[in-house]
């Protein structure tokens, strides 16, 4: 199993319309893509802000295999949804910060 863990760092100006918006858009994958287990979010509640860099919402996918993940990522839904996060991230791709891992 994959667990594809995305950390945001939002733009201070982002309502949380907006973030809602994208997390449920997010959860609606799992009826479009084959091999999503499993999709949950979380703000990240680590109280040492001299490391976390900002990063203090995120979400996760778990799939059931690499090809899961793989459809995932070529998915046009997905893509148009990452333009959506990074437009809304602090820095564009800099408010964004990736890792899989397996289980």
């Amino acid at each position: 199993m994959i667990r594809h863990l995305v950390f945001l760092k939002y733009a201070p100006d982002v309502s949380g319309d907006v973030k809602d918006s994208i997390l449920k858009d997010l959860n609606n994958l799992k009826s479009e893509i084959e091999g999503i287990l499993a999709f949950g979010n979380r703000p990240n509640l680590s109280p040492e802000d001299d490391v976390i860099h900002g990063f203090k919402d995120m979400f996760w996918f778990d799939f059931k295999d690499v090809a899961a993940r793989d459809a995932y990522l070529e998915n046009e839904t997905h893509k148009a949804i990452g333009v959506r996060i990074v437009n809304a991230a602090e820095g564009g791709p800099e408010g964004v910060f990736v890792c899989d891992i397996e289980l």
